[in-house]
């Protein structure tokens, strides 16, 4: 089904049109088969940059489209509404490149920017670690100066498109000086001492990658640095923000698509000489789940036109991410009860699409974080 946007001009509807035509064309026919298999789908990063959608809210000048992130994250939304996998992949890739496109100087922008959000290149973003999941000041991974390079030891978690990447925007510690001691380093995919480990077995999300990243006196230049020593936490947590408007965006994609698949059986599937749809069980839970969905494209565009407009967006990009997480997860779970035995099986989406879901409340911070930074807003007044 359609959804009927608001957008702020021309340019954008044409790029929404696209990106609606390369995700019922080219990406939903591959989702099934491509996560079933575990397929990571790097020709579908590729169509991506050769369309132009790789680098939306980054500036013309260095390769970007130069669009409002209101229009960015509707893209993700279609994007995602089609093939989970390519639209986390391209929420993550787009907070990647946050710390040069934002702290970089104008020379690392120039050397770097253009061939990170041109097309060829995959971004991944470095920050979790075992025993620093929510608490990511407490992170252990060194970078340690040695003369014009950082000497680079530990273990990252968690990592999407671990492996895969062509780039790591590192979160690092340089001293022992707690949060303030942590520094952010842009890393090529093919330093030497790094690796990933096997991919996570996960329930949802089969096809993108995540694993540990391994850091073994990896030598990374010291002209990677982003944002000067002690910085790379304030980086780290304002990427996050941006992030987490991303994964908002995803996960009303999910749940648009659950709500499309749940609609078309009800129509499709009688029962007493009836389409379902027109028992008052089934049609008020339809409603309801299309209430959840609008709501939550709400939540995340008020977020994002607030980031357009310069204004403080933080907590409302934690509304926005809890808001749409949870929505998602109960609009798949209901999407699998309209389909009743057929939502359990695999011959339907509505079962992948409620494992997909899952995850979307753990990562980019848990939905239990996001409450957190809500209320402490509310606190401060």
């Amino acid at each position: 089904m359609a959804v009927d946007r608001l957008l702020p001009s021309q340019e954008a509807s044409d790029l929404l049109a696209l990106t609606a035509e390369i995700a019922r064309d080219e990406l939903a026919p591959a989702a099934a088969g491509a996560e079933e298999r575990e397929l990571f789908p790097r020709k579908a990063f590729q169509l991506l940059g050769a369309s132009g959608l790789l680098g939306l809210p980054y500036p013309e000048e260095h390769g970007g489209g130069g669009q409002p992130y209101e229009v960015y994250l509707q893209v993700l939304e279609e994007l995602s509404s089609a093939w989970m996998t390519v639209g986390v992949g391209l929420s993550v890739h787009t907070m990647s490149c946050y710390p040069l496109a934002r702290c970089g100087t104008d020379e690392q922008r120039d050397r770097w920017l253009p061939e990170m959000i041109g097309g060829d290149l995959l971004g991944g973003y470095a920050l979790s670690e075992a025993h620093a999941g929510s608490d990511a000041g407490a992170l252990r991974t060194r970078a340690d100066r040695d003369g014009d390079e950082y000497r680079v030891t530990g273990t990252k978690s968690w990592i999407t498109h671990g492996g895969v990447a062509d780039f790591y925007a590192l979160m690092a510690r340089t001293s022992d000086d707690g949060p303030r001691g942590i520094s952010c380093l842009l890393v090529d995919g093919a330093t030497p001492g790094l690796s990933a480990a096997p991919p996570e077995r996960k329930m949802g999300l089969t096809g993108s990658p995540t694993t540990e990243l391994r850091f073994e006196d990896a030598r990374v230049p010291a002209d990677r640095l982003l944002g000067g020593e002690g910085h790379g936490l304030a980086i780290a947590l304002n990427a996050l923000d941006s992030g987490r408007l991303g994964i908002a965006a995803c996960a009303v994609g999910l749940a648009q698509a659950a709500l499309d698949l749940a609609v078309d059986y009800a129509k499709g599937r009688e029962q007493f000489g009836r389409p379902i749809i027109k028992f008052q069980g089934v049609e008020f839970l339809l409603a309801d789940m299309a209430a959840a969905v609008q709501s939550a494209r709400a939540a995340y565009l008020d977020g994002a036109r607030r980031r357009d407009a310069g204004r403080p967006f933080g907590t409302q990009a934690s509304v926005a991410k809890l808001v749409a997480t949870d929505a998602a997860m109960k609009v798949t779970t209901d999407a699998v009860q309209v389909l009743g035995g057929a939502g359990y099986t695999r011959d339907f989406p509505a079962e992948r699409y409620m494992r997909e879901a899952k995850v979307l409340q753990i990562f980019e911070g848990t939905n239990q974080i996001q409450r957190m930074v809500i209320a402490r807003d509310l606190a401060k007044g």
